[in-house]
């Protein structure tokens, strides 16, 4: 049952973030990744245990897991860094509020 909750959250936190995208018109393979990622960083925070890290503190893998496409994206638009950082850490902070309170 959590690997399904976990699924939901990582499903609900990439539609968050493709949605503006989608409205933007941008390629479909910026927003197939952007929508993997969030997947795959719910299961990173959900099944990563980190002694004595509190579980809102597991959201910040999301800014640190970007920052690899926030500079391939800054090559191609030089003002997309801050809303893809400020993103990432607002949606793992999210996904790692709804893994503790749904899940742990």
């Amino acid at each position: 049952m959590n690997f399904f909750i976990a699924c939901l959250i990582g499903v609900i936190a990439g539609t968050i973030d493709i949605l503006p995208m989608i409205k933007m018109k941008l390629d479909a393979y910026s927003t197939a990744s952007a929508f993997l990622f969030y997947v795959v960083l719910t299961f990173m925070i959900v099944y990563t245990q980190i002694a004595g890290l509190a579980w809102w503190l597991k959201g910040l893998m999301g800014p640190i897991l970007a920052l690899p496409t926030i500079i391939l994206a800054v090559k191609e638009d030089k003002t997309s860094w801050l809303p893809m950082l400020v993103m990432s850490a607002v949606l793992g902070t999210a996904i790692a509020a709804a893994a503790h309170f749904l899940i742990h």
